[in-house]
């Protein structure tokens, strides 16, 4: 099996060297202590909420020596090297105790060293990139199951339980779909299974004529899918179209609510989805009402994800202080119950565990035990 490489991004040079002079930094000695959320673009919700949130409760609950907690949001849209501007702002202007960021892989990249040179936790809730983890920093951590423990998880239950055999991939042409289907593969390989079909779309065109054709030649006994929400719900509107009925399962990404094109989950019919956690469960009844009181709809996977995030970052800054060295070695330690489940981190910030499978039942992801 080929080794898995890990990616370097290099920064825009000067983001970082500009402040050199400024380490270490002091955190705000004021009534206010900020954490930073870095997100996707200006149109994700989801991350936002469900942050907001979690900052909301604690600020009705119990106080860190009087003070309050304030979430400041900074948005990675616009050209590349935006990720470590706006991180780069949030540390040397904001002085936030910590950084959360619900973005893709690339971008996470940029973060992560940004956030390393500054010696500040930075704390994943959405890319599954593995090689976010390869470096061995130990500012970093990811509440989300990465795309090999999701691999792990497609497996075992595709073809060890499920007893599939005739696999096909079908990924579109993004870095981290890309990324997430050649975790799959490779994991595959590994423990001598055979993936049938490996497929790509566009997906600015989301042609999958040639696709389908493809797996019904082939006989394909199921489907995994690697891709974002809006191309994977036509595709499985397309398989439906031509009476095409093999179970289908797909990776968190497809969980996302900020991309499903109607903000629901209940076109997903045919499909069982990675997830970790259970949405059905008392803390995730009590987060999803409270959701819904405070936006006015059902929180998904990414607000969820969020939410847990920053009340683990909450939690530690009550525990360790402001003392940033302090927040690291507290969140290392952790065991933390969220609504996406047990979350506590190995010795390179990976979220330990193997996540399960959901269902979706009117539009709320259910264990298929519920």
């Amino acid at each position: 099996m080929k080794k898995f490489i890990s990616i370097i991004f290099l920064i825009p040079v000067g983001f970082i060297a500009l402040y050199a002079q400024a380490l270490p930094i002091t955190v705000q000695q004021d009534s206010i202590i900020k954490i930073g959320l870095l997100i996707q673009d200006n149109k994700s919700l989801a991350a936002r909420q469900g942050a907001e949130l979690a900052i909301l409760k604690a600020n009705e609950t119990t106080e860190y020596k009087r003070k309050k907690f304030k979430l400041v949001v900074r948005s990675m849209e616009g050209p590349w090297g935006t990720g470590s501007k706006q991180a780069v702002n949030l540390i040397f202007d904001e002085k936030v105790a910590a950084i959360m960021g619900s973005h893709d892989g690339r971008n996470a990249h940029l973060v992560e060293q940004v956030t390393t040179k500054a010696r500040i936790v930075f704390l994943s809730c959405w890319a599954g990139d593995p090689t976010l983890s390869q470096a061995f920093v130990p500012w970093f951590f990811s509440c989300v199951p990465n795309n090999l423990r999701q691999a792990d998880a497609l497996v075992e239950e595709v073809y060890n339980k499920r007893k599939l055999n005739k696999i096909a991939a079908i990924s579109d042409n993004g870095y981290d779909s890309k990324l997430a289907m050649e975790s799959f593969v490779k994991k595959a390989e590994s423990m001598g299974k055979n993936v049938s079909l490996q497929l790509y779309y566009d997906i600015q065109n989301k042609d999958f004529n040639d696709i389908i054709s493809q797996i019904d030649n082939a006989v394909i006994d199921a489907i995994i899918l690697f891709g974002q929400p809006s191309a994977s719900l036509e595709f499985d509107r397309e398989l439906v179209l031509k009476k095409m009925n093999q179970p289908i399962f797909g990776t968190l990404s497809l969980l996302n609510e900020d991309e499903l094109p109607d903000k629901n989950l209940t076109d997903y019919k045919n499909m069982e989805l990675i997830y970790q956690g259970s949405m059905s469960g008392s803390k995730g009844l009590v987060f999803r009402n409270e959701y819904l009181k405070a936006y006015g709809k059902l929180p998904g996977a990414v607000a969820a994800y969020s939410y847990d995030g920053m009340n683990i970052l909450i939690e530690a800054i009550r525990n360790a202080g402001l003392d940033r060295e302090n927040i690291q070695k507290t969140i290392s330690k952790m065991r933390f119950e969220g609504v996406t489940g047990l979350i506590q981190f190995d010795d390179k910030g990976k979220r330990v565990g193997t996540p399960g499978f959901i269902e979706v039942k009117n539009g709320v992801p259910l264990t298929p035990d519920k």
